[in-house]
């Protein structure tokens, strides 16, 4: 008899302890999107910086450069640690 008391103790303890982490768990993501918005509000992000023709995407070749360093360091690495 008191084994069934007891299971309904817990039970009824495991319910109390879901419905609390439930409900701050709801309460966390209303309060973050509510703050998020008044910064999005409040706080506007500064334009981004606009790109000057003065930078030019990398040639293949640089590409090439650096793939040849790598691999050239890897080989190295290797033979040094014997893998």
């Amino acid at each position: 008899m008191s084994a069934n008391i007891l299971m309904g103790e817990g039970l009824a303890l495991m319910a109390l302890g879901m419905g609390f982490v439930f409900v701050f768990l709801t309460v966390l993501v209303i309060v973050t999107t509510l703050m998020s918005k008044a910064i999005g509000r409040f706080f506007h992000e500064p334009p981004a910086p606009t790109v000057t023709g003065n930078r030019r995407p990398p040639t293949p070749r640089q590409d090439d450069d650096v793939m040849v360093a790598i691999t050239a360091a890897v080989h190295r690495y290797r033979r040094r640690h014997h893998r």
